[in-house]
C-alpha cells in the first residue's frame, strides 16, 4: 500500500490547468495564496501530489477571477 494520497484524473487535470495558467501569468504560489486569502502553504500543498489538499468549487470561482478566465476553463472538454 502506498503512502501517496489517491488523486483522481479529474482532480489532477484541474490542478495542472490552474498551475499552467498561474505560471503563464507569472504568479507565484505565495502571491496566489494571498489573492485567494488562503494559507501560504495551501497552493504548494495542492500542487504537490504528496498532499491531499485540493481546490473546491469556491476556489475555482476565485481562481477564475484572479486568472481572468471562466471556472469552466479549468475543466476538460470531455470526461476523463
Amino acid at each position: 500500500m502506498s503512502d501517496k494520497p489517491e488523486i483522481s484524473p479529474i482532480e489532477q487535470y484541474v490542478i495542472d490547468e490552474v498551475k499552467r495558467r498561474r505560471v503563464a501569468k507569472g504568479i507565484s504560489q505565495r502571491n496566489l495564496a494571498y489573492m485567494l486569502d488562503v494559507s501560504i502553504g495551501f497552493i504548494g500543498n495542492v500542487e504537490n501530489p504528496r498532499y491531499r489538499a485540493k481546490y473546491n468549487i469556491a476556489h475555482l470561482n476565485e481562481l477564475a477571477k484572479v486568472l481572468n478566465c471562466s471556472p469552466q476553463d479549468f475543466l476538460p472538454e470531455k470526461s476523463l
